[in-house]
């Protein structure tokens, strides 16, 4: 009832009955309530909303200068089948689209044998990836698979200049490799700067820049999803994860903070198709940064060698060896006999919790840690032998010279080359002929061969191709046909439903394939 009306009726003593009455109090109790909860959710601070910068356009023409597309050119041996694909740079938009028009007509396009077809004339064999300057006298960083064992290199300015660029250094381990160019009066170079990438955060903006599929420089954005990711490439992984687009060609590109300075080197995608789903990787600049010095002044990278072989500290070991703390560190499996934690007194069994002063949360935490050290620096190493904490004096030898023992000492398997069928997939060892025939890079280390996938599996569908490396499967290195074949079996006995495998491209590029086991 509204209130003029209610009072007219009190005025002329019409009361109404009590039931009424408490109705209309319940009314008007109900009402009050619900204005008052009205005004109470309009006082209220509205929530925030995830918002992004206005505009990264200033930010883009700021940097875009200092990146390059770098095109490498090595000659290779070709192999004749027939009517082939046209070479055509691997990664270009057009790949996909002449490689399903010859298949039409049986023309897969794929090396045969040298029993199937004759030998062709060489001819030149080229990838496209990306790079930034980081000095206007020339110095140009980019991925270390992006130029492989190219003997033509160019560097290529953002106007479309020329530059041909011999190699200061290269590192396999951190995926790096150092170029230098010859700038001309007439167009001088631009040069970014690095930042500082352990002050980054998941949730903070960065911006990418690159050469996707040859496009040439193409700007995506987006924010860090992670840090310290460990994507088995290497013993020193330390990425940062983006969801900023990241394809293939943007390899050795820069990703950028919102300051303009260059946080991480994109690297490497996680991708079920070959193409970006959100989830890429970069070198952060703190783990470049060290690497790039001693290229620009050695030609090489001088990393400190411990020769130990090491392993994590779970739970239940760090209780068993009486660990104070919980699981940390790093618990020492192996000792090299000629290695200088030998000399300084270090046994299997002892877990190394502090090198050089710097705690060791993890065991993935010390390979990085003691390579970062200077060769023929002594340290003191801190490990927990019977419960009791014990210092240790280290004078560090030098990795190189530590591996090249290690080579020297060790009978290398011959790769198996006998061909297995799994997966919809046929897989041989990785031996020099297979390297040969499909021009895999010594980057691609181990693993086994794709030699052919069936058309109608889930592997074709996942666009796996001959001449792809798989790395891991199920998280495990595979060095043999019969690895994979094993691998499978227990991960099926295990009642997984699919099974994830580390593939690796013939330039060295990884991604991760998920293929179901059904």
């Amino acid at each position: 009832m509204p209130a003029a009306r209610f009072a007219a009726n009190a005025e002329q003593g019409r009361r109404p009955s009590s039931g009424s009455t408490i109705a209309r109090r319940a009314a008007s109790a109900l009402t009050a309530a619900m204005i008052g909860v009205a005004v109470a959710a309009t006082s209220l601070p509205l929530p925030a909303l995830a918002k992004g910068p206005e505009s990264l356009a200033d930010l883009a023409e700021k940097v875009t200068d200092a990146v390059v597309n770098i095109s490498a050119s090595t000659t290779v041996e070709a192999k004749s089948t027939g009517r082939s694909l046209p070479q055509l740079p691997q990664g270009t938009p057009f790949e996909d689209l002449f490689e399903e028009f010859f298949k039409r007509r049986g023309q897969q396009g794929t090396p045969r044998s040298d029993e199937d077809s004759p030998r062709s004339p060489s001819r030149k064999s080229n990838s496209l990836g990306s790079g930034f300057i980081i000095d206007a006298s020339g110095i140009v960083v980019t991925n270390n698979h992006v130029i492989g064992d190219a003997n033509d290199i160019q560097v290529i300015l953002s106007d479309g200049v020329k530059l041909k660029a011999e190699i200061i250094g290269k590192d396999s381990k951190i995926d790096l490799a150092l170029l230098r160019v010859k700038p001309t009066a007439e167009r001088p170079l631009k040069a970014v700067p690095f930042g500082d990438s352990d002050k980054m955060r998941p949730g903070d903006w960065v911006m990418a820049i690159g050469n996707p599929f040859g496009l040439g420089g193409s700007v995506s954005a987006g924010i860090v999803s992670a840090r310290g990711r460990n994507i088995e490439s290497g013993p020193y992984d330390n990425y940062i994860q983006t969801d900023a687009a990241i394809n293939k060609g943007n390899s050795g590109g820069p990703l950028f903070n919102m300051d303009g300075e260059v946080i991480g080197i994109n690297t490497a995608i996680l991708s079920p198709s070959g193409g970006s789903v959100g989830i890429g990787f970069a070198v952060p600049s703190g783990t470049a940064s060290p690497v790039i010095d001693q290229l620009r002044q050695f030609g090489e990278v001088r990393r400190g060698w411990l020769g130990v072989r090491i392993q994590n500290v779970d739970d239940a070991t760090a209780e068993a060896l009486g660990l104070k703390g919980g699981a940390k560190g790093a618990l020492v499996a192996g000792i090299d006999e000629k290695g200088p934690a030998k000399t300084a007194g270090l046994e299997v069994g002892d877990v190394i919790v502090k090198f050089n002063g710097v705690p060791v949360k993890s065991s993935t935490e010390l390979p990085r840690i003691v390579a970062a050290t200077p060769v023929g620096k002594t340290v003191d190493v801190l490990v927990v032998r019977k419960g009791e904490e014990q210092s240790k004096s280290v004078l560090l030898g030098r990795l190189e010279d530590g591996e090249k023992t290690q080579v020297a000492n060790a009978k290398q398997p011959e790769p198996e080359t006998v061909n297995r069928q799994i997966l919809g997939l046929n897989l041989s060892g990785l031996s020099d002929e297979a390297r040969r025939r499909y021009n895999i890079k010594d980057t691609v280390k181990s693993g086994v061969v794709v030699t052919k996938v069936d058309p109608n599996s889930t592997a074709a569908d996942k666009r796996i191709q001959p001449g792809e490396v798989i790395v891991e499967v199920g998280q495990e290195a595979v060095a043999a046909p019969a690895d994979v074949t094993k691998r499978v079996e227990a991960l099926k006995k295990e009642g997984r439903k699919s099974v994830l495998l580390l593939v690796a491209s013939t330039g060295g590029d990884v991604r991760f394939v998920a293929i179901g086991l059904d």
